[in-house]
């Protein structure tokens, strides 16, 4: 696929693909080019039909340790409206991230900080190595994590969010799990490859509009009120899904005791 310098994204035959942030001597540290780079990745990813599974990941000793210090050395001497200009650019690509039709995996290891928590709070499922550091720490530096803070909120909910946003405490792994910023922790790489294998398994299994459609109806729906008009819209939502291709496919292959057509 398309050839980077900060990033590296392959895809396998059978439909899943990797995007591996490479910048190991800065810990995967972001600027203008990461971002950019990752943004258009993720447009490519998004057209991609036979990609059925996403997987972001970093080289070397961490997942990332957030912001380049070069790049926010520079930042300050930007206008407001160049520094709106630049974070808005990373709010969108982790928008695209977060709306990328492919169910998506982050498998993290050692420090996770600022906008590569907020990485991993915009992907579907993550996974980390137990002894992974995380940390929002923009407060430290006389910022907020204002870019990110859609999709921690959203991972972890907002009471957990502010302790930490305002606290700029470090936490593990296991904390991470607990309060939903990742949802499964294991021992060693070993453990990590056969999870990223059973995540895929499952990726395969499922049907790829119903995986889009699925992550949609959270986005949609979190926070709405349970009323007779929500009632109406996930009514409406399931027939589409019944009537569709892959819903006919998928009631057909188990009426007939066989595999749909969409898995591997």
């Amino acid at each position: 696929m398309d050839e980077y310098e900060t990033i590296n994204l392959d895809a396998t035959p059978g439909g899943i693909a990797v995007i591996t942030l490479d910048r190991p001597d800065k810990h995967n540290a972001f600027n203008a080019q990461v971002i950019s780079e990752l943004t258009d990745a993720l447009e490519t990813l998004e057209e991609q039909t036979t990609v059925r599974m996403v997987i972001l990941r970093g080289n070397g000793k961490s997942f990332s340790a957030g912001a380049d210090l070069t790049w926010m050395k520079a930042a300050a001497d930007y206008t407001r409206h160049e520094n709106e200009e630049d974070a808005y650019r990373l709010a969108e690509m982790l928008r695209k991230l977060a709306n990328l039709p492919q169910m998506t995996v982050a498998l993290v290891h050692g420090a996770v900080m600022g906008g590569g928590a907020g990485l991993v709070a915009a992907c579907d499922i993550a996974v980390a190595l137990k002894d992974t550091k995380f940390r929002f720490s923009e407060v430290r530096l006389g910022l907020t994590p204002a870019t990110i803070s859609p999709f921690v909120m959203s991972a972890i909910g907002p009471r957990w969010a502010k302790a930490l946003f305002v606290s700029a405490e470090s936490f593990d792994a296991a904390f991470a799990e607990r309060i939903g910023l990742v949802q499964y922790v294991v021992e060693d790489q070993a453990e990590l490859t056969a999870m990223e294998e059973h995540l895929a398994t499952l990726a395969m299994q499922a049907a790829p509009g119903a995986i889009h459609d699925s992550k949609r109806l959270v986005q949609d729906l979190a926070g709405v009120e349970i009323n007779q008009s929500l009632s109406h819209e996930t009514a409406k939502r399931i027939a589409g899904r019944r009537v569709s291709e892959e819903g006919r496919e998928g009631l057909a292959a188990f009426l007939d005791k066989r595999k749909p057509d969409w898995t591997v």
